[in-house]
């Protein structure tokens, strides 16, 4: 028997990193129900944020959504900045993926803005936002734009020594030179 909303959300991690994302699903599920009934509101936004990932894991778009909207509204409610730009980061992200760029562009501005306003923010995080912003610019067409943050993103990514996205953003940065 699970003790609490921790316990499910460390069982649904440890079947993540396994890839049983049929078992991290139950028990993230299981996590939520407890939430709802007896936990805080930000260990709610945290186990729907988790649940929405292994949505998104398991191409369950539209449920992912509705995890990080809610994950959203909570946070927003809450006057969490950094975990408020995060999720709005995460639904800018699977509107992209969807082909939704109208809904995606307040997302990902939003975050940016969050971001760059707060002095806490995590360069890592600045980055990720900025990945998303540079990759949807990129799809609708705007290519010096695109250049000009993605340039931005691999400084970052090379200042916290993450180089699957210093070497992302450079190649995305040589295609476009060409275009």
């Amino acid at each position: 028997m699970l003790n609490g909303p921790d316990e499910s959300l460390e069982l649904a991690s440890q079947a993540r990193r396994e890839n049983r994302l049929a078992d991290a699903r139950q028990h993230l599920v299981e996590s939520v129900k407890r939430c709802r009934e007896n936990g805080s509101s930000l260990d709610l936004a945290k186990a729907l944020i988790r649940l929405g990932q292994i949505e998104r894991d398991m191409h369950h778009r539209d449920a992912a959504l509705r995890n990080y909207e809610e994950a959203t509204a909570i946070y927003r409610a809450e006057g969490d900045p950094l975990r408020l730009a995060h999720t709005v980061r995460h639904l800018g992200d699977i509107h992209r993926e969807a082909g939704h760029a109208e809904l995606a562009e307040p997302c990902y501005g939003e975050a940016l803005s969050i971001y760059r306003s707060h002095d806490q923010t995590p360069p890592l995080d600045l980055a990720n936002a900025i990945r998303g912003w540079a990759i949807l610019r990129e799809e609708m067409g705007e290519a010096g734009e695109a250049k000009k943050l993605w340039e931005e993103a691999r400084e970052l990514y090379a200042a916290v020594n993450v180089e699957a996205g210093v070497e992302e953003s450079s190649r995305r940065i040589a295609l476009l030179k060409r275009q």
